[in-house]
């Protein structure tokens, strides 16, 4: 008898697989990155192919170049209109040529989709991808870069009219392909480490001042997350402005043609104002209770899902808010639900009503259709004297990302919006685009990471008086003029970077200088910061800035064209067209085309599609689930690529029900096994909403000690909520330092508590207090 046997790389479907790698080399120099990846191809099939792969990049990434390399002849690809591109590319093909086509999803711009093809037997190509982008800073003041390795499935609203296109993707540790990553970094300033979420070899540094170093991932990389990479310089965050001369082969006049000037700003504000915390606002809080949401945050011990961090979070969210303020919480899937018809204010009554509903909370409603809570949320009148700040928490897994950051930049001038990308995969174009349009702060937590510091930092920004009147004043010789390429600036942070592009247009001497002047109201005092630089351009910086400066110009213009929806066509898809090509950066509207003419002759036979599989994460919490997952029939796995199940840009879901019938996302299928609560969040549990705790036995468990132990220890002299509000305090700073951002702000509220009562004998008690819990702090370092 004869037995069939599949050798070599395979698809689910047992089709082989024609990617053989992936290299990644990164160039970072300062706070901007580089990125070149070179995927090699190769057909050990019988007949020609084609290759298709659709894979994330980051949504901020400017893709500048794209070439192919088959034996020793190098095609570059040229931007053209989509449309143009397309047609290129399907005639080259039908002609019996090689071609090669990239495009940009036209619903979110985080996912690419690349195919080859004719690529004919025994026959290896090598195609080289480049996009530049810039490195977001991160609370601890590092630098991120992610390589997004996981394209998770995108759902699809219904009525959704994205484009369709078949995605193929297995379980990580199938990935039937190999990654090297490797860095470079290169800084004005040391750099002081660099980490990750995966494993790294040594840093090397390559000269004594430490100013430039490598790194490289280590071998065996499962493909089960994105690469993240936190980069930290000493003294990080220094204003700066890098001129770059304008390319020699453009028109003068012209982006490409003129020099560029790329401004990173910091502005410091005063330490009085920056000391203070609102008591006022609207905190409206919208959590992602899709099926995805079920999945485990992470492949660590703790095994905690990423529903269950959320509901850790709101529970301190909740307990950090100020009195005074108003708050509502909302929850999406397919449908969406609220705890209040309307925001309430804050009181004892309203957190216990919220926190019992939100321990309730499952990854329970199916889809992720955010765009229906978004709207009844701006449907909503605002509260005078209460700002809105909205936070948004999402693993980004929808397919209508332009629509959904429409709708929040048209309400932008009334609330302040901070996104949470959670999880492996999560769009970056969704999260970053929310936090960007909406004014406020965006944060990703992946891998190891825990979701309450990122989220109190957050909040944090959220309290601080909002800045008003941002205004840009530029200071430039005679005959030299600015074109700003940058959306107005909307908000600014303590401790964040605002970038802000240009082009220059007039001659000056290389020794030259200019300055720009950013003036703003905070808590309404004027305040202003200026940066002085010169106008000779950098060297090396290749054509980086103008990129960078491009994409900025054409991410606004897109923005324009989506928000005249339905109107007639005014010329903004043409300009975007055009500042693309000219500038070799894709858009929505563009497409990078390559076509190898060789010496003529036609690749014979007829032409098979093999569908590059993707990392696909099974993380989800319970064992049967997983099962399902992995013993589905063939028939029904072929149906989920298929452009029937499955529509927008990737693998968008078409129906709720098939998300929850097939993985499970009920609550009620899985169930989490009950852990014991982290003692921090037993103790935060227990404060009221006035910042106070009250002696009872549930804190002296929380403390560690036994009921007589707190009550008998009492001065006399002292009230029980008084005492139960310093042990408190004394056991955060004494045995949670580690996580003081996450508690911090509810320890501020306990202290301001305490100062109300005009409370006698504290040093007293605090005394009294190490002597129970075994500490040594001192009443200043509480902040009595």
């Amino acid at each position: 008898m004869m037995v069939n046997c599949c050798c070599g790389l395979l698809t689910a479907k047992k089709e082989p697989v024609p990617l053989k790698s992936v290299e990644v080399e990164l160039e970072v120099r300062d706070h901007v990155v580089t990125v070149v990846s070179t995927l090699t191809y190769e057909n050990k099939e019988d007949k020609p192919i084609e290759a298709v792969f659709v894979f994330p990049l980051p949504g901020d990434a400017a893709v500048c170049h794209f070439s192919a390399t088959i034996g020793q002849t190098q095609i570059v690809a040229e931007v053209k209109e989509k449309q143009e591109a397309r047609e290129d590319y399907d005639d080259a093909l039908s002609s019996g040529q090689q071609a090669f086509l990239l495009e940009e999803s036209e619903q979110s711009p985080d996912i690419f989709s690349l195919s080859v093809g004719s690529l004919p037997p025994g026959e290896s190509a090598s195609i080289r991808l480049e996009y530049v982008t810039e490195l977001a800073v991160q609370a601890d003041d590092g630098l991120r870069f992610c390589l997004p390795a996981v394209l998770n499935p995108r759902y699809q609203p219904q009525g959704g009219d994205g484009a369709s296109v078949q995605v193929t993707s297995v379980p990580a540790s199938l990935v039937p392909y190999s990654l090297s990553f490797s860095a470079r970094v290169s800084s004005p300033r040391p750099v002081s480490k660099v980490e990750s979420n995966c494993s790294l070899d040594p840093l090397q540094y390559l000269n004594t001042e430490q100013t430039q170093a490598t790194v490289k991932l280590a071998s065996g990389h499962k493909f089960d997350r994105d690469i993240e990479v936190l980069i930290y310089y000493k003294d990080a965050h220094q204003p700066t402005a890098v001129v770059e001369a304008g390319q020699a082969s453009a028109k003068p006049g012209s982006l490409m043609g003129d020099p560029a000037v790329m401004l990173s700003l910091y502005p410091e504000f005063p330490e009085a104002v920056m000391s203070s915390v609102a008591s006022c606002g609207e905190f409206v809080l919208l959590l992602d209770r899709s099926g995805s949401m079920d999945s485990f945050m992470n492949n660590s011990e703790s095994r905690q899902t990423r529903i269950s961090s959320a509901r850790d979070t709101l529970l301190l969210l909740l307990k950090s808010l100020p009195m005074g303020c108003y708050f509502n919480i909302y929850s999406f899937g397919s449908n969406y639900e609220h705890i209040f018809p309307e925001s309430v204010e804050y009181s004892q009554m309203t957190m216990e009503t919220a926190l019992k509903k939100v321990e309730q909370m499952g990854a329970n409603l199916g889809g992720t259709e955010i765009l229906k809570p978004l709207k009844h949320i701006y449907s909503q009148s605002c509260i005078p004297g209460q700002p809105r700040q909205l936070f948004v928490f999402t693993d980004g897994e929808v397919g209508n990302t332009k629509q959904v950051i429409n709708l929040v930049k048209k309400n932008s001038g009334s609330h302040r919006c901070f996104s949470f990308g959670i999880g492996e995969g999560a769009s970056s174009a969704l999260v970053n685009g929310l936090a960007k349009e909406g004014g406020g702060h965006a944060q990703f937590i992946t891998g190891t990471d825990r979701m309450q510091p990122k989220v109190m930092q957050s909040l944090r920004f959220a309290l601080q008086p909002a800045v008003e009147d941002v205004s840009v004043t530029w200071d430039l010789p005679k005959g030299v003029s600015a074109t700003v390429l940058s959306p107005p600036i909307t908000a600014l942070f303590q401790g964040q970077r605002s970038l802000v592009y240009a082009q220059l247009t007039g001659q000056s001497s290389e020794a030259a200088e200019g300055s720009v002047t950013v003036k703003y109201s905070l808590a309404g005092h004027p305040s202003q910061s200026r940066l002085h630089f010169g106008l000779r351009p950098a060297e090396d910086t290749g054509l980086t800035v103008h990129r960078l400066a491009a994409r900025t110009l054409i991410r606004s213009l897109e923005m324009e064209k989506s928000e005249r929806s339905g109107q007639p066509d005014d010329g903004v898809k043409k300009k975007v067209v055009e500042v693309s090509v000219q500038s070799g950066v894709s858009s929505a509207f563009t497409a990078f085309v390559a076509v190898n003419k060789g010496d003529g002759k036609a690749i014979q036979g007829p032409l098979v599609r093999r569908d590059v599989p993707i990392p696909r994460l099974m993380m989800s919490c319970s064992m049967p689930r997983m099962m399902a997952c992995c013993a589905m029939p063939m028939d029904l796995s072929n149906q989920m690529g298929s452009p029937a199940a499955f529509d927008g840009f990737g693998m968008a879901m078409r129906s709720s029900n098939a998300l929850v019938g097939f993985m499970g996302g009920s609550g009620n299928m899985c169930l989490p096994k009950q852990t014991p609560r982290d003692p921090l969040l037993q103790l935060v549990s227990l404060q009221k909403a006035s910042g106070c705790w009250v002696l009872d036995p549930d804190l002296a468990a929380a403390l560690g000690k036994t009921r007589e132990e707190v009550e008998n220890t009492k001065p006399a002299s002292v009230n029980q909520e008084v005492w139960a509000t310093i042990l408190a305090l004394i056991w955060l700073h004494g045995f949670k330092k580690d996580a003081q951002e996450e508690w911090e702000l509810l320890a501020m509220k306990a202290v301001s508590w305490l100062r109300a009562q005009n409370a006698a004998c504290v040093a007293e008690c605090v005394e009294a207090g190490n002597t129970v819990l075994g500490c040594h702090m001192q009443k200043d370092a509480l902040g009595l």
